[in-house]
């Protein structure tokens, strides 16, 4: 899979293009210090998994990221970032990006994530997941929520599944059904449930005790 990294930091980039050397499946496409680089490399490749900072000098990568999906929404986001405050990770993640990785993470977290948000799931460091429990016990969205919805005895399985952060894979092999079919299923959870991502469908089922966090 080809990914891209933006951040303003050259040995930054450097140092991640070093560390997927030693995967033969995943390679580093290009790298980006701000959007305008970053949206002109865009015309020329498109990557299957961008690598997005916070901080891009004067710029938002919240922002970017929000640009870059609304003109390739199939491109799968990644945070990687230095910052562990909460706006940061929770604002990220509410503009679509499909994961989280803090900076001083291994070179094999970092391959594993990639290769879960590019598989379609979705992946978060450990600090990264008590911030968006935290953020998601707070209070709900009505209109990521709604009242409660009648779901099929399949449709609760695979939810409070999604909610204990099983992969789509990991799901296939636990209820004997077929990748595509899960897939199918989450993508009608959430229409079904009018959530706009899977921090969405977790926050419905903990607000209706389909799971206990």
């Amino acid at each position: 899979m080809n990914v891209a990294i933006i951040d303003d930091h050259k040995m930054f980039r450097q140092g991640v293009e070093a560390m997927l050397e030693d995967h033969d499946d995943v390679s580093l496409s290009w790298g980006a210090k701000n959007s305008e680089e970053a949206m002109a490399k865009l015309d020329i490749e498109i990557p299957d998994v961008i690598l997005m900072d916070i901080t891009l000098g004067n710029e938002s990568g919240i922002t970017l990221t929000k640009n870059i999906l609304a003109s390739h929404p199939d491109i799968k986001v990644l945070g990687l970032s230095m910052h562990k405050e909460d706006n940061y990770i929770v604002n990220l993640l509410e503009v679509g990006a499909k994961g989280y990785l803090l900076k001083d993470a291994g070179s094999d977290e970092m391959v594993m994530a990639i290769k879960k948000v590019y598989e379609g799931d979705t992946y978060y460091s450990s600090h990264v997941t008590n911030v968006l429990m935290k953020h998601l016990t707070k209070g709900t969205k009505p209109s990521e929520t709604g009242d409660q919805v009648k779901l099929t005895n399949r449709e609760s399985e695979i939810l409070k599944l999604i909610a204990e952060e099983y992969s789509n894979p990991e799901i296939a092999e636990k209820l004997f059904i077929s990748i595509r079919t899960v897939d199918t299923h989450r993508r009608n959870l959430l229409d079904k449930l009018q959530a706009k991502n899977t921090a969405g469908l977790v926050r419905y089922a903990m607000k209706h005790g389909i799971v206990d966090l």
